[in-house]
């Protein structure tokens, strides 16, 4: 089995952001009542007075305003769908699994297209509340082993060296670059 991140990896840019900015294009006057509060929660996050899994439920906050959100994902992933990279389509196996940081409703509708699985940060989509940790650095590795204790990974791909944790367990590891166009091989010595 091949492992995956999935934001700057398969998909470009980060399908968080993307999603975040396609909604609020679309609806300007909630964008006027988030943004103000999105840069005072920014502030509290970068000088650590609160956590990332606070800052993620601050930020899909929005979706409590969404009657139907697996429609509105419907509509966003079939119009980013051409966004998975084509070098990850060319080798895409069906034992293939993506492991992200990004919440696991919006990466899921993705996968369930490409037929892969999916281990991602727990929240619920109805109202941006975290369901447990965020799926990142050795928790994406806790994850991984949790559903796949006895997994071999041929090999792991991801745009960040803060993946340093899955690509440790993997047998090859890429690093990908060129706005997530082209996969090198990692190099453990360096940090990103």
């Amino acid at each position: 089995m091949n492992t995956y991140d999935f934001d700057k990896t398969i998909f470009y840019p980060d399908s968080s952001a993307t999603f975040v900015r396609w909604y609020m294009h679309a609806h300007p006057a909630l964008m006027l009542l988030w943004v103000p509060k999105m840069l005072v929660i920014g502030a509290l996050y970068a000088l650590k007075l609160i956590s990332k899994e606070r800052l993620k439920e601050h930020i899909f906050s929005f979706v409590r305003n969404i009657d139907d959100i697996d429609a509105l994902l419907s509509r966003y992933w079939d119009e980013h769908e051409d966004r998975i990279a084509p070098w990850y389509l060319a080798q895409r196996r069906d034992d293939d699994i993506v492991i992200s940081a990004s919440p696991e409703f919006v990466v899921k509708p993705m996968t369930d297209r490409l037929g892969i699985e999916l281990i991602a940060t727990p929240m619920d989509k109805r109202t941006g509340k975290m369901l447990g940790k965020n799926c990142y650095g050795e928790e994406k590795v806790r994850r991984f082993y949790e559903l796949h204790p006895d997994a071999v990974t041929e090999a792991f791909y991801s745009d960040s060296y803060s993946d340093e944790p899955m690509a440790r367990i993997a047998k090859k590891a890429y690093l990908i670059v060129d706005k997530g166009q082209t996969p090198v091989p990692w190099d453990s010595s360096r940090k990103k």
